[in-house]
């Protein structure tokens, strides 16, 4: 396994295993990696997208949705019991 970065790097099982966080950090860095078995690729590690911030999930949406005051009103009994409320 060399240490140099290049467009794609392909890695035997056996040192996939053995280095399997340096190939991680390695990945997480832009480098796509290759997991081959018997020589043929297997498998590629990516790294997974990062969430957003809630900020930033709903300010797409800022003006698009409104909440009617009657969101804000106490719930009847009954639904407050469906949700598990204690008594009054």
């Amino acid at each position: 396994m060399t240490a140099t970065l290049c467009p794609m790097a392909e890695i035997g099982m056996h040192d996939a295993k053995t280095h399997l966080s340096q190939l991680v950090e390695r990945a997480l860095a832009g480098e796509e990696i290759v997991v081959t078995r018997r020589g043929k690729p297997a498998v590629r590690l990516t790294p997974i997208p990062q969430l957003r911030s809630r900020e930033e999930l709903f300010d797409c949406m800022a003006g698009e949705i409104v909440v009617g005051d009657e969101f804000f009103e106490e719930l009847p009994e009954d639904m407050l019991e469906a949700f598990g409320a204690p008594p009054r």
